[in-house]
């Protein structure tokens, strides 16, 4: 196996372990013979433990961004509350447009979390069936307060509430049946360290109850079509079986370390690439609000990124540049999934070297 001389510390896609990676090449399979609805099979209960869940979780062939919309065509029947803090939560509004789909934008200036006083006001009105949130808002580093959101958004009987969690599932623990989450989704190419091409997500009943009262809920992305497949162990459409093999890998590598002794990782990996940012540079994010996945370092009008991420790349690391409008403002660690503390003081070593 060919492995790159240069370790990734970009928000995703991100380094993968050998045993993920070997697990790929498994010999091909029918998708629809007993031995993949056994793979599926194999995979549920530790997606379930993953996302805090007994309800049924989902695997599409797809970017999370798919199911992003997905999520939309599925339950919004009135009007979206789209709350919108950087690049990735504006997606969510950006992606009900082309579907005909009502919303507001609830907006907060970049590197800021959201209210949760403000979202009960917005709720209050009555307007809105649905709301959207980024947990982690991979552009700016930002941890929104998914609990506290969530506990509002519960106060609302008929208000579905849809989580992105693509940078923070398997860095921070979550339980979607106590948050009372409808639909949660992710990526596996940022925590869960594995190659990007496989969305997974999980649904609650309601969502699925609210599903079947719409009759258009498009095509690739039906859920109830993912409910009927899914008793059953299969998938809707022809599935990346190898994937599926790598995320029982990834799953088993998960659980193994344990998702206590994880969380741990991550903070210890944040916080040491926090006070590095605090000396040298600045953190562009809330520091009330930071990610435990992903850090934006602000350049504070002291250093040329991009000959700075020049300078790393030299040294064997390639760092993320600002996402939007914080390009050459901003830059991003992603320090997660199999990334380690020991690899986080090499890197900003080399960062120290290069300013």
């Amino acid at each position: 196996m060919i492995r790159s001389p240069k370790k990734m510390f970009i928000p995703g896609p991100t380094e993968v372990h050998p045993d993920v990676l070997t697990a790929m090449t498994h010999y091909q399979i029918g998708h629809r013979t007993q031995e993949m609805r056994d793979l599926v099979k194999r995979v549920k209960p530790g997606l379930r433990t993953l996302f805090g869940t007994r309800g049924d979780v989902f695997l599409s062939t797809s970017s999370a961004t798919c199911v992003m919309e997905g999520a939309l065509t599925n339950l919004v029947k009135t009007k979206l509350l789209a709350l919108e803090c950087g690049a990735w939560s504006q997606k969510w509004a950006d992606t009900a447009q082309p579907n005909g789909i009502a919303l507001e934008r609830q907006i907060v200036p970049w590197g800021k979390a959201h209210d949760p006083d403000d979202v009960r006001k917005a709720l209050k009105t009555g307007a809105y069936d649905t709301v959207t949130l980024v947990w982690c808002e991979t552009s700016t580093g930002v941890l929104n307060p998914l609990a506290d959101i969530a506990k509002v958004v519960r106060e609302f009987d008929d208000v579905m509430l849809c989580v992105d969690a693509v940078s923070a599932l398997a860095a921070v623990p979550i339980d979607v049946d106590a948050l009372g989450i409808d639909v949660c989704l992710a990526g596996t190419q940022k925590a869960m360290a594995m190659p990007p091409g496989l969305g997974v997500f999980s649904c609650s009943e309601r969502a699925l109850k609210r599903a079947a009262s719409k009759p258009q809920r498009g095509y690739y992305m039906d859920f109830l079509q993912f409910k009927k497949n899914g008793d059953n162990d299969e998938t809707p459409s022809t599935p990346t079986t190898a994937h599926i093999f790598a995320l029982e890998a990834a799953l088993g590598r998960i659980h193994g370390e344990t998702m206590e002794k994880r969380a741990e990782r991550h903070r210890r990996m944040a916080k040491l690439t926090q006070d590095w940012a605090r000396e040298h540079l600045a953190i562009f994010s809330d520091p009330a609000h930071l990610s435990p996945s992903v850090t934006c370092i602000a350049n504070a009008g002291k250093i040329d990124v991009d000959a700075f991420a020049k300078q790393l790349d030299a040294r064997g690391f390639i760092l993320g540049d600002g996402y939007g409008k914080l390009k050459n403002t901003t830059f991003r660690i992603g320090h997660f999934g199999e990334h380690t503390v020991d690899d986080v003081t090499r890197l900003l070593a080399a960062m120290t070297e290069a300013l």
